[in-house]
């Protein structure tokens, strides 16, 4: 079993919490991560900065243009994912370009390496780079998949089947750092993805607050939030470690 999974194995959702490696500065980046960690998040996602983040709001762009400026990348996100405990459970998160320059062989020894337990590769489709989740599960690296409101119920179980770790659904037709929309029909479809899907279902994009946590946490086996830590490290720099533990804290207490 993936070790992802056993984030799902107890009585409660997991809070699952990104940022952008490399954001404000690769050098102060790390204390922002080990902020989510110290704040009770269960499942870090590393965002690898990237200049075309197609799914990603403004909040997550202006993060990887920070990031992009002081020269992070791909390396960065390994880097920070290499000094994080071994025993955080870790998602790189990212696009497929980054990936592919890489190479998908050189890219899953990297992760292994750097202790990473899933990758999530938001603009590739399952059937698409067959190889790149071949490599990852060489490696025991779980390919992590999306699914969406437009997502037919047949699908989701196909998606199911191809992917590892958990089913990612993302709540709206639209990018990331979005409102809210209303928790009661997410909650609904959410009811249907989980019987269709074999592995635990986490929801993200438009998660902010503890209220938006605790109102989907019945529905889901995880939520994530980032674009509202990601603001806080546009807001507060160098000294955001503070209030990404605090905001983290809240969240963790809120589910």
């Amino acid at each position: 079993m993936n070790r992802l999974k056993q984030c799902f194995q107890e009585d409660r959702t997991a809070l699952i919490t990104y940022l952008t490696a490399g954001d404000p500065s690769p050098t102060l980046s790390l204390a922002m991560f080990e902020a989510l960690l110290e704040g009770g998040s269960d499942i870090i996602e590393i965002g690898v900065p990237f200049s075309d983040p197609g799914a990603d709001g403004p909040a997550i762009q202006r993060a990887s243009e920070r990031a992009l400026k002081a020269g992070a990348g791909l390396d960065t996100a390994l880097e920070i994912a290499s000094a994080l405990p071994k025993s955080a459970y870790k998602v790189l998160f990212g696009y497929l370009n980054p990936f592919l320059h890489r190479g998908y062989q050189t890219l899953a020894s990297d992760c292994a390496a750097a202790g990473i337990d899933g990758l999530l590769c938001v603009d590739c489709p399952p059937g698409e780079e067959p190889e790149l989740s071949e490599a990852l599960r060489s490696q025991g690296i779980a390919p992590i998949l999306l699914a969406a409101p437009t997502t037919p119920t047949e699908r989701v179980a196909h998606l199911s089947n191809q992917g590892d770790g958990f089913l990612y659904y993302v709540s709206m037709t639209g990018i990331t750092g979005s409102g809210l929309r209303d928790p009661a029909a997410i909650g609904k479809e959410l009811q249907t993805v989980r019987t269709q899907s074999e592995l635990p279902v986490a929801v993200g994009f438009g998660i902010a607050t503890p209220q938006d946590a605790q109102a989907l946490a019945p529905f889901a086996d995880g939520v994530v939030v980032g674009s509202a830590l990601v603001r806080l490290v546009e807001q507060h720099g160098e000294h955001a470690a503070g209030p990404i533990r605090e905001a983290v804290a809240a969240l963790k207490k809120a589910l």
